[in-house]
């Protein structure tokens, strides 16, 4: 498997190389429709005033030699067929005796013009005869055609090898910029690689030091905070199978003990009754813990596809103090409540189920005579609920705690509490799904108020 610096690194020579022959090619096309015409018309120009000079000079040979020594190739040849050249050679001799003959007679050559359309270097470095420029010249008397191309091993020998190192120092440095930057992008990811594979082995307390003001530092930021939010998740989690491990084990145990006690043959009618009343209460508590548990695998934020009616709450609330009536008296609570005749849209059942853990809970964690109150209040713009009760409250860090999933308070104080520590999350979840949230003001030893507040519908 290629690494990502490798990766990178081919990814980038291949940028370079395909970038380079595009250009290539956009460099021909411009030098096929635009240049090679220009330099055309430019060296016929030159030719023709070469023609011209020559008409009046002395001695013709000496002109041309001169000239040609100055960054051009020429070729002379007079109606008798006598061929001279002057300047370098050229590579290939292939001009075509109907282009002589065109000259020779007062025509002009532009080879350069015409010459195939091929790739930059063969069309513009292509040091052949045909890729010339001719025009007539007389001298003496006689008629000559002269061939005229600049000279370009002459005239750009040095800008060859210039531009060659130029070429090379250019590859060169950009490679070596690109391997400093890849390192410097590839480390961190790097040390993030490393960093997952760590937390498999060490668990969540792997923490990245990489500074950067990029994506890969907000990369490293998001990567810091995920593995601190789960290592806080892995806690509640061990917390939670802790807790459902201990809420089915026990009375699973007593289910099992008082089942084999029932097998004796000895007890009284009475006995049988009080060991079938427990294990149907153990049945119930564990009854209890799957419906919570399936309450709160259904509540599902990003669906939200509740059925919803028009649900009045005083009658809900009515109806749940009338259940929990007998409750009151057995534990020596006292209750107070208003109730203002209300109505939200929302899902019965799950409304029902808010009322009745806030409720229980206020029984449950409540001293002997304690007090409950309780109010269903019509805002104007909202809906505002208060259970108040006068129990053995929270500390500042489980107030904080209190609405996650699978958190308990503390198991020395409520240890005579049997729970799940699911109630008050399932709370949280039905009350935001209506639109609405939930708070909590509670002081050890003084009691706890919970506050829910519903939009109107």
């Amino acid at each position: 498997m290629r690494s990502l610096f490798s990766k990178f690194l081919l990814t980038t020579l291949f940028i370079m190389i395909i970038s380079s022959l595009i250009g290539f090619l956009f460099a021909n096309t411009f030098y096929q429709t635009n240049l090679k015409p220009e330099n055309d018309t430019k060296n016929t120009e030159i030719a023709i005033r070469i023609a011209q000079y020559a008409e009046s000079q002395g001695n013709l040979e000496d002109y041309l030699e001169h000239t040609a020594s100055t960054g051009y190739q020429l070729f002379l040849v007079d109606q008798q067929g006598k061929k001279r050249f002057f300047g370098g050679t050229f590579n290939e001799k292939n001009l075509s005796p109907e282009a002589v003959e065109k000259v020779l007679d007062g025509d002009i050559y532009h080879g350069m013009k015409e010459f195939p359309k091929a790739t930059f270097v063969t069309g513009f470095f292509a040091n052949e005869l045909k890729n010339s420029v001719g025009v007539p010249l007389s001298y003496n008397d006689t008629q000559y055609a002269l061939f005229m191309r600049p000279n370009i091993k002459l005239l750009f020998n040095e800008i060859h090898i210039l531009l060659g190192w130029m070429v090379v120092a250019t590859v060169i440095l950009s490679l070596f910029a690109v391997l400093i930057w890849a390192v410097m992008i590839i480390h961190p990811i790097r040390k993030l690689s490393q960093a997952t594979n760590k937390v498999g082995e060490e668990g969540f307390t792997v923490q990245l030091d990489i500074q950067r003001k990029d994506e890969i530092g907000q990369l490293t930021q998001n990567f810091n905070e995920m593995i601190s939010r789960l290592g806080e998740l892995d806690k509640l989690r061990k917390s939670f199978v802790s807790n459902v491990s201990h809420d089915i084990q026990t009375p699973l145990l007593n289910i099992q003990g008082y089942s084999r006690l029932l097998e004796s043959d000895t007890l009284t009618e009475k006995e049988k009754s009080s060991y079938l009343n427990v294990i149907q209460d153990e049945t119930k508590r564990m009854s209890i813990l799957t419906k919570q548990l399936l309450t709160l695998s259904s509540l599902d934020p990003k669906e939200n596809n509740l059925s919803r009616e028009t649900v009045e709450l005083s009658g809900q609330f009515r109806s749940l103090l009338q259940r929990y009536y007998w409750l009151f008296n057995e534990e020596n609570l006292s209750l107070t409540y208003s109730l203002d005749d209300v109505k939200v849209k929302g899902n019965t059942d799950l409304l029902y189920t808010v009322w009745e853990n806030l409720l229980t809970n206020a029984i449950k964690y409540n001293k002997p005579g304690g007090s409950i109150q309780i109010s269903l209040e019509d805002a104007h713009e909202q809906i505002e609920i208060t259970f108040r009760d006068s129990g053995i409250g929270l500390g500042p860090s489980e107030k904080e705690q209190i609405f996650d999933r699978f958190y308990r308070a503390d198991l020395a104080r409520t240890r005579t509490k049997q729970g799940t520590g699911l109630g008050l999350s399932i709370v949280k979840e039905i009350v935001e799904l209506h639109g609405g949230h939930i708070s909590v003001d509670s002081q050890m030893n003084k009691g706890t108020t919970f506050k829910v507040v519903l939009p109107y519908s």
